[in-house]
């Protein structure tokens, strides 16, 4: 890909997520869901005049990984140790339920097989592919409506950051039936050894930090070193862990989120996002999936493979949320808010692919599931909490 495309590419990209954000707004709608609508309009769906490639990969992977060193940012530290028990246990639900579901889905339009059959393997996989949580859109909702610190905000990030750890030892764990070399507790050692290594060396950064801070409060260089750090820990999380690089963006911004300029650094981050990485990376959503092909088979496997993917999540962790005291409108909140499915669904998919368990076909129903509920969560959530504000509003009168 030359420049002068690249340059192309980038300017269609922009000034049409920006347009359809704005035509959203407009009808009270998210912003992120007109970025991926526009995406739909400009990919192989209508128009075909942008296509996926490696580089708008690699810019999209730098929004979703800037977008999650935002969150941690904006986590409240005390407000997740004390939602630290339930946000595993809302993540325990959000990945066995869907498991099940999918598996039995699977099952249920190609024929129930032997436990370690290729067909149980198959029924298994697919039903891994909906554990997967992305909480990047709802991120950015919760950012629009001012929620991201609130309770409700930290569990929905609590969980989908546990929920992740879950699903790459289930994805393991699914891999190994089908290729025996595959070491479950290799992978589990690895988990944890970074979440160890991301406590000892988050005290150390942080104390390094907060003197960074205290001798250069509010220069640049303060955000440029936590930008750093955020590429440094998903490069590392990813590479030598296993584990997902938006986890270690993640837990990076929550090494920094105590410090006195760390709101300094969010905005600093945010203009970064919202002018071009952000965009980028929602419209790719719409961009990887061309409509045209789906047959009326696929179709209606995948029609059936959105709707349980979407209530997998929010029966799984809005009834246990439920369960745990939240009332019902932050039990739904929960649920809706763990529903998007996004890049990790579809690594998860590829690994399948690439491991000859599922064929490509199944795509179709990945890309329709992670387009279907990167759209509905914003909207959902939005309505939710607009209907908590009218309320407010009655009481207060």
């Amino acid at each position: 890909m030359d420049t002068l495309e690249i340059l192309r590419t980038v300017a269609i990209i922009i000034i049409s997520a920006k347009l359809f954000g704005l035509l959203a707004r407009k009808v009270k709608a998210p912003q992120v869901a007109g970025e991926i609508i526009a995406g739909l309009i400009i990919g192989p769906s209508v128009l075909n005049v942008v296509t996926t490639n490696d580089f708008l990969a690699g810019m999209a992977e730098i929004g979703v990984i800037l977008l999650m060193f935002s969150a941690g940012l904006e986590t409240d530290i005390d407000k997740l140790k004390k939602s630290g028990i339930k946000a595993t246990i809302l993540a325990l639900a959000g990945v066995f339920i869907p498991l099940i579901l999918g598996t039995i889905l699977y099952m249920f339009f190609y024929g129930f097989a032997a436990i370690g059959s290729t067909k149980f393997i198959e029924a298994v996989f697919v039903g891994t592919i909906l554990t997967a949580t992305s909480v990047s859109i709802t991120v950015q909702v919760l950012k629009e409506l001012g929620k991201i610190s609130t309770e409700v905000g930290t569990t929905i990030m609590s969980a989908a950051i546990i929920d992740d750890v879950i699903g790459i030892v289930v994805l393991t764990a699914v891999l190994g039936l089908k290729d025996p070399e595959a070491n479950l507790g290799a992978v589990c050692i690895k988990t944890v050894a970074f979440f160890i290594l991301a406590i000892i060396v988050g005290i150390i950064i942080f104390k390094i930090m907060k003197l960074i801070d205290r001798r250069w409060p509010h220069t640049r260089r303060i955000p440029i070193i936590g930008m750093t750090l955020a590429f440094a820990l998903s490069y590392i999380a990813d590479k030598y862990f296993g584990v997902a690089d938006i986890t270690g963006a993640y837990v990076a911004g929550i090494i920094l989120s105590s410090l006195d300029d760390s709101e300094y650094i969010d905005r600093k981050m945010d203009i970064n996002s919202y002018m071009i990485f952000g965009p980028i990376f929602f419209a790719s959503v719409g961009l990887q999936t061309d409509l045209k092909t789906v047959d009326v088979t696929i179709l209606t496997f995948s029609l059936a493979f959105v709707f349980v993917g979407l209530m997998g999540k929010v029966l799984g962790c809005g009834l246990v949320a439920r369960l745990l005291k939240y009332n019902n409108s932050d039990a739904l909140k929960i649920g809706v808010g763990m529903m998007t499915r996004g890049e990790v669904a579809l690594i998860v998919a590829q690994r399948g692919l690439k491991a000859n368990i599922i064929d490509g076909r199944y795509f179709t129903a990945v890309i329709l599931l992670i387009i279907i509920s990167s759209i509905l969560t914003p909207v959902i959530l939005k309505a939710i909490y607009a209907a908590d504000d009218r309320k407010a509003a009655a009481v207060a009168k």
